[in-house]
């Protein structure tokens, strides 16, 4: 009769636990461990932020630039997690990003000249790390922001190009999302927004002589970067 139970007591425990584990979802435990590792793809769309500088050109004119529209590009990357404790994480989240910027000029108090357009290809690494702050879990979801900055660095610098850009930028970023836990891996949409603060244009004088057009780089004293991504995390 003792070993009995001691049987019925073992299974009655091993229900329990099971019972609690179902209670939380999928991954019960997926949090708990101090380090783990992911990847994540996603859609970006790249923006310039512009300052003019106003100087004439071409017998007097002047050359207002702008982005006429973003176009969409490709990012994929790897997850870093180092748990801090309940609430926080520390990530670092490499990533590769594929784009197109356009500019569009005109000429101020001529709309008879009409537009002129270049566009820029660009592939920045990006290099960012983030603090993570996750709210309390329900059921299999879970809501977090995260914020940090990093750096990054181009590799598309085509000097033929109309604009080239510089090759290294630094920036903050923040971001929002939810974990969504699966019985075999935590999936998580999330939405970035990073603000550049280097100065990416590479002024004439630092320029070799080419086939490009000087206009669309006189027209400029500043450009700087703002990246939007849809990130798709998997871990």
């Amino acid at each position: 009769m003792h070993k009995i139970r001691k049987h019925a007591f073992a299974i009655l425990l091993a229900v329990l636990s099971l019972a609690a584990a179902c209670a939380q979802g999928n991954l019960p435990y997926a949090d708990d461990r101090p380090l783990h590792f992911g990847f994540f793809l996603g859609l970006n769309t790249m923006d310039f932020g512009t300052e003019l500088s106003r100087l004439p050109q071409d017998d007097g004119r002047i050359y207002l630039a702008d982005v006429p529209g973003l176009m969409p590009g490709f990012t994929a990357g790897i997850i870093g997690d180092l748990r801090l404790n309940r609430y926080f994480n520390l990530r670092f989240s490499p990533s590769i990003n594929f784009t197109e910027r356009r500019l569009a000029y005109r000429v101020e108090d001529d709309p008879a000249v009409g537009t002129l357009t270049t566009t820029t290809m660009s592939i920045p690494i990006m290099l960012p790390l983030h603090v993570k702050y996750s709210a309390e879990r329900l059921h299999n979801f879970r809501p977090y922001v995260l914020a940090g900055g990093g750096v990054s660095f181009e590799c598309a610098r085509d000097r033929e190009r109309d604009i080239l850009l510089k090759p290294f930028d630094y920036y903050v970023e923040v971001g929002t999302g939810c974990d969504i836990y699966f019985p075999f891996f935590k999936f998580a949409p999330e939405l970035r927004f990073a603000i550049g603060f280097n100065n990416m244009l590479t002024p004439l004088d630092r320029r070799d002589p080419g086939s490009y057009d000087p206009r669309f780089t006189r027209a400029l004293n500043r450009l700087t970067s703002k990246t939007l991504t849809l990130c798709f995390n998997f871990e």
